[in-house]
């Protein structure tokens, strides 16, 4: 796959994302889409203080936003491996599927024998859902098929019953032309979902970043009729950062990728804020 379809420089994009966003606010029910996007939040604690009481603790704010208005239940939370087993109990019956991170999250920076053992013992331990870091040093030395090696074999490790998400971390690609290359090789290794950001550096998602990760999958999805999901995730603070890739997803992708199939955000403390938006 190469560029085709967009001028992709950055002043482009830029005024495509403020087009996009302009013509989707005056068309789109606000309440109707904060649902949308209160049922595709990847409820996340990954934290160096968590500890099972903390877990635990999630695990059951997690479950009674169902049981409150407006009753709408998350697709996921998201935490580290240590935890997979006790959440999954904790979880048991709610619909609530267990995402974690793996292939040494943030860095990324670990033997890749290692890598694959971390991801084995996920399964192992019954998470639904593995969230893997690229390694952006491997990619930024240009050597594009160790990246798709690595994430073609965790591809394997998980099988089609656990969904993998590839995070890219555009905050250490940052050129248009990295983000791009990062998102076809993530796509063509096999990834279920392409995802911006650990939320572990000052830099995460960006609505830049997300047009072009979000074009890369339209495009796939024209030439293969796969499709592929999207997750923004770090610094997502606000009620209208979600918004604005809702935007763009609804716009560019369609409203076939509006729901946690092909859709997450990667954040807790935006759930109770669009809890209440939506209750108020």
């Amino acid at each position: 796959m190469e560029f085709s379809k967009y001028d992709y420089t950055e002043e482009f994009l830029l005024k495509r994302i403020d087009e996009i966003t302009s013509r989707q606010k005056m068309n789109n029910d606000r309440r109707e889409a904060l649902k949308k996007i209160f049922q595709s939040i990847d409820f996340t604690t990954l934290e160096a203080f968590d500890n099972a009481e903390k877990i635990d603790g999630f695990c059951e704010k997690a479950i009674a936003f169902s049981k409150t208005e407006p009753f709408l239940s998350l697709p996921s939370i998201c935490i580290y491996s240590p935890f997979i087993r006790q959440a999954k109990a904790k979880l048991a019956g709610s619909g609530i599927h267990v995402a974690t991170v793996a292939c040494a999250f943030p860095s990324g920076q670990m033997p890749f024998d290692l890598k694959k053992k971390e991801v084995e013992y996920c399964v192992n331990e019954g998470a639904d859902e593995v969230d893997m870091v690229i390694s952006r040093g491997t990619f930024l030395a240009g050597r594009y098929d160790e990246v798709y090696d690595e994430i073609r074999a965790i591809r394997d490790i998980c099988g089609k019953g656990v969904l993998l998400k590839v995070i890219l971390e555009m905050g250490e690609l940052k050129t248009v032309e990295n983000i791009r290359k990062a998102s076809e090789i993530a796509i063509l290794a096999g990834a279920d979902f392409i995802k911006t950001s650990t939320g572990k550096i000052a830099v995460a998602a960006t609505p830049l970043a997300a047009v072009i990760m979000i074009d890369t999958i339209k495009e796939y999805f024209e030439a293969t009729g796969k499709k592929v999901g999207f997750k923004p995730a770090g610094g997502l603070s606000t009620v209208d950062d979600a918004l604005a890739y809702f935007y763009l997803v609804k716009d560019i992708l369609g409203d076939e990728w509006l729901n946690s199939r092909y859709l997450r955000f990667g954040t807790s403390r935006l759930a109770e804020k669009v809890r209440d938006e939506i209750v108020g």
